[in-house]
């Protein structure tokens, strides 16, 4: 059902498109953040539903790309499917790219931090995937393999 102003109400009053980390400033223990970072629990539901297994694999990303995206229809859950998507993506980082580490930057905004330096928004990235689809999760892995 199309509502006029209700699509509007929503622009103005939509899921923020960032994710934060509560805790005690720069004192947080890493496995921690990493553990709660990777939990995902509307993706993993999502995924699950449509027969996909999310192993923290590479391989587990290629089959999310391959999923139909039917959350485009609700803009609530296409944000939070957005969180999830990027910190599932991080959290795959994590465990497949060497030296990798999450970084909870003061405002409490998570970045995946590689050992050459570079820092990778992958809460960002989820959300254009959410949204459009590109850039593949993947491939942002992928990217991020070769830094």
């Amino acid at each position: 059902m199309d509502i006029p102003f209700l699509g509007k109400w929503r622009e103005r009053h939509a899921m923020p498109t960032w994710f934060a980390v509560a805790g005690t400033g720069g004192h947080r223990d890493p496995a921690s953040v990493a553990e709660l970072l990777g939990e995902c629990e509307l993706l993993r539901e999502r995924a699950g539903h449509y027969g996909v297994e999310l192993d923290n694999s590479a391989a587990s990303l290629s089959a999310l790309d391959q999923l139909v995206p039917s959350w485009r229809d609700d803009p609530d859950v296409m944000s939070w499917l957005g969180n999830d998507a990027g910190l599932y993506l991080g959290t795959v980082i994590l465990h497949s790219v060497p030296g990798a580490a999450w970084q909870v930057w003061p405002d409490g905004h998570p970045v995946i931090r590689l050992s050459s330096g570079r820092e990778i928004d992958t809460v960002a990235l989820g959300h254009a995937w959410a949204e459009s689809g590109s850039p593949e999760l993947s491939q942002a892995h992928a990217e991020a393999s070769e830094d």
